[in-house]
């Protein structure tokens, strides 16, 4: 039997065997649905946010999208329509390039760098490797590790205490934890990713806590099949924890810190039933708004999608007019 620390044995099962679970043929979408494959009001609510930042940065010669995290390129590939001649459009993702990916998406396992425009990466974070980390009986945080082979592979046992630089993390940001998931590699992930830009906006959004309300136990679980499994790190399910995102806040640059909701609704989407009039008027035409509208409530409902975290940083632009009348803004120091 092998033993591992978590973030190992979770880049092992994701990524690193030849049948890990984001190497698999039939993709994410094979087994749970993002917001992205809910409704194609997502991608054109991104869509329009690409067309803001576009004009926040003076309309530039050549403006990049890119779609960290990308799966099988739904998001990028719905939107290489949007500014024609000028945008250059990049999924970034580990798995190789999926069939029937339009041939002008750029399809790369790495963030590009000095790019100028909208970098978006859709529950990308919670999938980044990391440790996890429990309480012994004398209160010290240990690293817990992860039988990833034999017949109890999925067991944990707790092992060394952890290093300086992690035991600094769960003190500045999960102090109170029973079970701590050590949001390192994390933070240097997304601080890596914004600093690849030379300027646009950089939107992480993702299953999200604060400090306030972080959870005693952690959050660590597995999905296959349409459902919620345990996690065990044998490429046959997804393994995602939810994200530390104000820890992850890059410092240095105008930050939102909010829900989905909230910044789907500055963007135009509405759940909002249509008039009963127009049932009267167009039944067709109701019946597709009626539709349309309950897409919408998914995706901004406050006890689902519309409760995901969105951490927004404007990298030396300005902040897009739809999302800066959403309260919380702030310019966090390096």
């Amino acid at each position: 039997m092998t033993w591992m620390r978590w973030r190992p044995a979770m880049e092992r099962a994701l990524y690193g065997m030849p049948d890990g679970f984001y190497r698999r043929p039939e993709g994410p979408a094979g087994h749970f649905r993002t917001s992205v494959h809910a409704s194609a009001q997502y991608a054109s609510a991104v869509g329009r946010l690409l067309l803001e930042v576009d004009e926040a940065l003076g309309h530039p010669e050549e403006i990049a999208l890119i779609d960290v995290g990308a799966g099988r390129g739904e998001l990028v590939a719905a939107l290489t329509h949007l500014l024609p001649g000028r945008l250059t459009a990049y999924g970034v993702e580990l798995a190789d390039r999926p069939d029937g990916l339009p041939p002008e998406v750029r399809w790369s396992a790495e963030v590009p760098r000095g790019a100028v425009g909208l970098l978006f990466a859709n529950e990308w974070l919670d999938n980044v490797p990391l440790d996890l980390a429990e309480r012994d009986e004398d209160g010290v945080l240990r690293y817990v590790e992860v039988a990833v082979d034999g017949d109890e592979v999925g067991e944990e046992r707790l092992g060394e205490p952890l290093t300086a630089l992690d035991a600094a993390w769960a003190e500045r940001w999960w102090p109170d934890g029973e079970r701590v998931e050590l949001g390192g590699p994390r933070d240097a992930a997304w601080a890596a990713a914004v600093g690849a830009l030379d300027r646009g906006l950089a939107v992480a959004v993702d299953y999200a806590h604060r400090k306030s309300d972080r959870p005693t136990f952690g959050t660590l679980t597995g999905f296959g099949a349409g459902r919620e499994v345990a996690p065990v790190p044998d490429g046959g399910c997804d393994l995602t924890a939810h994200v530390a995102l104000d820890a992850a806040a890059a410092p240095g640059f105008h930050t939102l810190w909010t829900t989905q909701r909230a910044a789907l609704h500055a963007l135009g989407v509405s759940g909002a039933r249509p008039p009963l009039q127009l049932a009267s008027d167009d039944p067709a035409g109701y019946l597709r708004a009626l539709a349309a509208a309950g897409e919408a409530a998914e995706l901004t409902a406050s006890g689902g999608l519309g409760g995901f975290g969105w951490l927004v940083q404007a990298v030396r632009m300005p902040v897009p007019h739809s999302l800066a009348g959403v309260p919380g803004w702030q310019t966090l120091e390096a």
